[in-house]
């Protein structure tokens, strides 16, 4: 059976509405104290390497995370003030992310092209304490 929509047109329906950051201007932003870097990768991927200071916040958990109202909430994002910006390795799924957080009323933003690149462009990158 034929998709009604694939997954690429919905990531794209999600960029054409979101506001999407470049891997230079969230590198400036880095040291404000009212920005949040959200890191949506599954676990794996962040202990690879992450942006420092990043809060991780796995994809599948992002809504109820977000939702006062569920008893999954997490203060991080009751913050009044801050400006949040998701990332995931490409920028496909924090655009799918970011869109519907923005149809919960929650603002936020992405990183266009994700953590891949982020490195080679010069972005700093934090490794995970070794386990016991």
């Amino acid at each position: 059976m034929p998709l009604k929509k694939t997954a690429a047109e919905m990531v794209a329906d999600a960029r054409a509405r979101i506001e999407e950051v470049e891997i230079t201007d969230l590198i400036a932003q880095l040291d404000d104290p009212d920005l949040v870097v959200v890191d949506i990768r599954d676990i794996r991927e962040r202990n690879r390497g992450f942006i420092p200071g990043s809060v991780h916040a796995p994809r599948g958990m992002v809504e109820f995370w977000v939702d006062p109202d569920s008893p999954y909430h997490k203060p991080v994002f009751a913050q009044e003030g801050k400006r949040y910006v998701f990332h995931c390795a490409s920028g496909w799924r924090s655009a799918l992310t970011v869109a519907t957080l923005q149809d919960m009323g929650f603002a936020a933003a992405h990183l266009r092209e994700g953590f891949s690149p982020w490195a080679a462009k010069g972005g700093p990158v934090q490794m995970p304490e070794p386990r016991d």
